[in-house]
């Protein structure tokens, strides 16, 4: 007995020991957890990619790791330079419409807003109410949320050069994951052999899968979407058409979609007068909202063979717990979970369909 409580001791120990010293590790490195995730996703989903850079480049890692770091790279100063050049570029149309929308005059209402049902008398009564006051009494009444709006976006602006950081770092960590891809894919399955068997080397691979499924059909939709609308915006004329691109991309990865941005694009064509182009842009803003149940399911199938409902059921969760990693952190979680309780339920029913052994009684053969 005295044996039995040292050995249990020094389990309690040990254990409280390893878990304390897990904790500090995670305190140490909490800094970088974001950036080490972001690199682990991405990695993950473009690892086929970097194989194909490779083999096309005569099997030299190096530079394919060169070319798969530049592209990051690109991807975070493309579009900040975009932005910023379009911003430089139509400084001047700026201060006009700020200008021009001082000295706006409401238009009395259209006779086809009474004749709405339900809502059409109040809706005439609110623009008679706005056309007589003017914009000067529509700002003041709106000054409350403009002061609350222009706080937030005084406040996200200033954490601009903490993302700039935060984006090097996971593009540093994600070179680093590529030259030693093969060594962290090893490590992984042996940490999940150790910890589950089989069972656990299972759940390594199918979280690739998983993250490589959402990337295929989440990201690729998205950036597809982007491309199309921004295109019919270039072509429509519409201004700050490659600020608008990329609000339609975070929209589309954020799960809302493209299609509100191309719609008040679309009424302001309508409104200036554009009709030709306004219903251009129509038809573009068809084609792109329909890709979302075309493109989507088709991609995310070829990368992970899993329930679409669980995979949209782990984006929308996973982007409202996590923020934007969510996206790529809930279907994994739960197409994990899902793979094992399925494996579990499975194998209980196959061990109550075994044959039962025969067994010996008395020089006699039955079954128990």
């Amino acid at each position: 007995m005295p044996e039995i409580q040292r050995d249990l001791t020094r389990t309690v120990l040990a254990v409280l020991f390893i878990g304390g010293l897990i904790a500090v590790s995670f305190w140490v490195l909490r800094p970088f957890l974001g950036a080490l995730i972001w690199a682990v996703m991405i990695v993950v989903a473009t690892w086929p990619l970097l194989l194909a850079v490779q083999g096309a480049l005569g099997g030299r890692r190096g530079l394919a790791l060169t070319v798969m770091t530049l592209v990051l790279l690109l991807l975070l100063i493309v579009p900040f330079s975009a932005a910023i050049g379009t911003i430089v570029a139509n400084v001047d149309a700026i201060a006009g419409w700020t200008k021009a929308l001082s000295e706006f005059k409401v238009p009395p209402p259209p006779s086809w807003v009474a004749g709405l049902p339900v809502v059409g008398e109040r809706a005439t009564e609110l623009w008679q109410e706005v056309a007589a006051q003017g914009v000067e009494a529509l700002a003041a009444k709106a000054a409350p949320y403009t002061h609350e709006v222009t706080r937030w976006f005084v406040s996200q602006v200033g954490s601009v050069g903490a993302m700039f950081i935060q984006f090097l770092l996971t593009v540093v960590m994600s070179a680093i994951l590529y030259a030693r891809g093969e060594f962290a894919a090893d490590w992984m399955l042996r940490f999940g052999a150790r910890l589950a068997g089989v069972s656990g080397q299972a759940a390594v691979r199918l979280s690739a899968q998983a993250i490589r499924g959402v990337a295929l059909g989440v990201v690729v939709t998205a950036l597809v979407q982007a491309l199309l609308g921004g295109l019919g915006l270039l072509i429509a004329g519409v201004p700050f058409a490659a600020i608008l691109t990329a609000i339609m991309f975070m929209l589309s990865v954020a799960q809302i979609g493209a299609v509100p941005v191309l719609v008040v694009a679309v009424a302001w064509l309508y409104w200036s007068g554009a009709t030709g182009w306004g219903t251009f842009l129509l038809a573009v803003t068809v084609v792109v909202g329909a890709l979302d149940n075309v493109l989507r399911p088709i991609l995310i199938k070829k990368g992970a063979n899993l329930p679409l409902l669980l995979i949209f059921a782990g984006v929308i969760g996973g982007l409202i717990a996590f923020g934007l990693i969510g996206i790529f952190v809930g279907p994994m979680v739960l197409a994990v979970a899902y793979t094992l309780l399925s494996a579990w339920i499975e194998e209980g029913e196959s061990s109550r369909r075994a044959p039962t052994p025969a067994v010996k009684h008395k020089g006699k053969t039955r079954t128990p």
